[in-house]
């Protein structure tokens, strides 16, 4: 078998394994899905999974990260406000509603039990994201959209804090209107002095 062929049959099963643990998750829930489970699902053995990923948490965060394109772009109409709300509303669609709801709650609960995945999270979801939304801030900063001492960083956090606490400590739909809301009460304070 060539290279290529090689590496095309451990991509589709890897995506079986994938789907099959995606499948599971919503089914059974994060605490009850197990290796054994995935396995027999997508007609692997266990140690095709372990040879893939070191435990059943990173195998979770691969399949949800993989099942849908989790880098949300920019868009940079001029306008910081907009720019925000549309990827900021692109964000709860993909994330917020079925079927990632629930998944990336676990997911999100996952990290807070295991350093590995926290890091793992991180470095594919989290930190890309949020340069993201601090390049853009920047950009809008030095355009004169937004103070010009403002701290990027901590608007970031300011910014994202409210989205985190109505979607996984009240448990409260991330509605257009709340994030509307929520921006109009962030620029209120982040925009450019008179």
């Amino acid at each position: 078998m060539d290279a290529d062929r090689v590496n095309t049959h451990t991509d589709a099963r890897s995506e079986t394994i994938r789907s099959a643990t995606l499948e599971l998750a919503q089914e059974l829930g994060f605490a009850k899905l197990s290796i054994e489970a995935v396995a027999a699902r997508a007609g692997v053995g266990k140690h095709t999974i372990y040879r893939r990923w070191p435990s059943k948490g990173a195998l979770f965060l691969d399949a949800v990260l993989s099942s849908h394109e989790t880098i949300l772009e920019y868009p940079d109409t001029g306008d910081i406000v907009a720019d925000l709300r549309e990827q900021i509303l692109a964000a709860v669609e993909l994330l917020a509603r079925p079927p990632l709801d629930g998944l990336f709650r676990s997911l999100l609960g996952e990290a807070q039990q295991d350093a590995a995945i926290s890091a793992a999270l991180n470095e594919r979801f989290i930190a890309p994201q949020t340069q993201r939304t601090i390049d853009r801030l920047e950009k809008a900063r030095d355009a004169g959209q937004l103070s010009p001492d403002l701290d990027l960083e901590l608007a970031m956090s300011i910014l994202s804090g409210p989205i985190y606490f109505q979607f996984l400590i009240t448990a409260q739909p991330l509605t257009h209107d709340y994030i509307d809301r929520l921006l109009a009460a962030l620029f209120a304070g982040l925009g450019p002095r008179p």
